[in-house]
């Protein structure tokens, strides 16, 4: 009897890594030939590929506008005329005003701005090529100082830690409502925290659009998204023995990080409005913000109504989830970045997404021990109320 066909050991040997070393040796010689020569296409070439991007914009006085440039084009870029509301004006710029590709400059412009008024500047390359950016609203760049440190604190406070322990003091009402009603409430934290990733995502790629070209903004925001999120659910898996789903007080916390991320992007729009004179905080805002992030509270103590954590717990939680609201005021008035915004929110998104998961298995479960099916009029009631209080209550923290 004649056996079967075997497996040989089809790892490369010796002289086999030779036809992996050979292509890339050719690969250099050929790149080297094209940026030696131009490999013939000279006569092919046009006029140079420019493009830059204003990063940042600081007024740090009344009479001073600094700019903080990025050359995103294909060949370095010089910039030897500016100019300011239409006139040509005189600057300085650090560390030249050539920008090798991939580079930065910051310059420095002596202009006696208006305050509450708009102001145009243009950059004008060395061959006429003008890019134009807008102030919008001249306000003096905060400086760092304890006051203003605290008043950031402040709006970070209102929108933040206050709000989600307003909503976690519904827990002890929520411990005592029946099966059914629990999981409507495990619902509704899926509806929010849906809504959330959504408007998070949103918030990714809105600050995604400011960076420049050659960091690829939008594909770079989905891929970390995906990355944290299939990340996280290996990690998940590897948490608990096979057959067992992590307790409820870790998916609190996974609920808390992922609100907190969100969080954190909220308060960096929110310090680099103010920073920029683009919004007022009042009354009214500070009323809407806490209406709209209350059921963020609801959404974090759903997974632990059948087991109290104790009170160390729940503190640990509402300053996960509120406390990076007031950090993410703190970086948007003082040294807003959209680099880290865009991680920071690209990361959340994966985040939540992967705690909408948790979450939907924990009611999947539930159902189906008490012989239901999980997709029921209520859990479906229960998350299109959570999407619908989240829509609903946006109207007032919108500006």
């Amino acid at each position: 009897m004649s056996s079967g066909p075997t497996l040989e050991n089809t790892s490369p040997k010796g002289g086999a890594w030779g036809f992996l070393i050979i292509p890339l040796v050719l690969l250099g010689v050929l790149l080297a030939y094209l940026l030696t020569t131009g490999g013939g296409l000279g006569s092919l070439s046009g006029p140079p590929v420019e493009h830059v991007t204003v990063q940042r914009v600081t007024l740090p006085d009344p009479g001073t506008i600094q700019l903080t440039v990025v050359n995103d084009g294909p060949e370095a870029i010089t910039i030897p005329q500016l100019m300011v509301d239409d006139a040509f004006w005189n600057f300085t710029a650090k560390p030249s005003n050539t920008i090798p590709r991939f580079g930065s400059a910051v310059f420095t412009i002596p202009y006696h701005w208006v305050a509450e008024e708009a102001h145009l500047v243009a950059l004008m390359s060395s061959t006429g090529t003008v890019f134009e950016h807008e102030i919008p609203v001249a306000v003096q760049t905060p400086r760092f100082s304890g006051d203003l440190l605290w008043r950031f604190a402040l709006i970070g406070l209102y929108v933040g830690i206050v709000p989600i322990a307003l909503g976690v003091l519904w827990y002890p009402w929520m411990r005592g409502l029946s099966r059914s009603a629990v999981n409507f409430i495990l619902s509704l934290t899926v509806g929010l925290l849906v809504y959330l990733a959504i408007g998070t995502w949103l918030d990714a790629t809105e600050f995604a659009a400011e960076l420049p070209t050659f960091i690829q903004g939008l594909p770079v925001t989905i891929l970390i998204a995906l990355l944290v999120l299939f990340t996280l659910l290996l990690l998940g898996r590897r948490e608990k023995k096979e057959g067992e789903r992590p307790s409820n007080l870790s998916i609190s916390y996974r609920i808390a990080m992922g609100i907190g991320l969100h969080n954190l992007g909220e308060g960096l729009a929110i310090g680099a409005a103010f920073a920029a004179g683009e919004a007022a905080l009042g009354t009214f805002l500070v009323i809407g913000f806490t209406l709209h992030n209350i059921t963020e509270g609801v959404g974090i103590a759903a997974p632990i109504l059948k087991k109290n954590p104790g009170l160390k717990h729940f503190m640990l939680l509402v300053f996960i989830a509120g406390f990076p609201a007031v950090l993410g005021t703190w970086i948007g008035g003082f040294a807003f970045n959209p680099v880290l915004a865009t991680l920071f929110l690209a990361i959340g998104v994966g985040a939540i997404l992967q705690v909408v998961w948790e979450v939907g298995l924990l009611v999947s479960k539930d159902e189906q021990k008490a012989g239901k099916h999980p997709l029921n009029w209520t859990n479906f009631a229960g998350f299109a109320t959570g999407v619908m209080v989240m829509y609903f209550t946006a109207f007032l923290v919108k500006f």
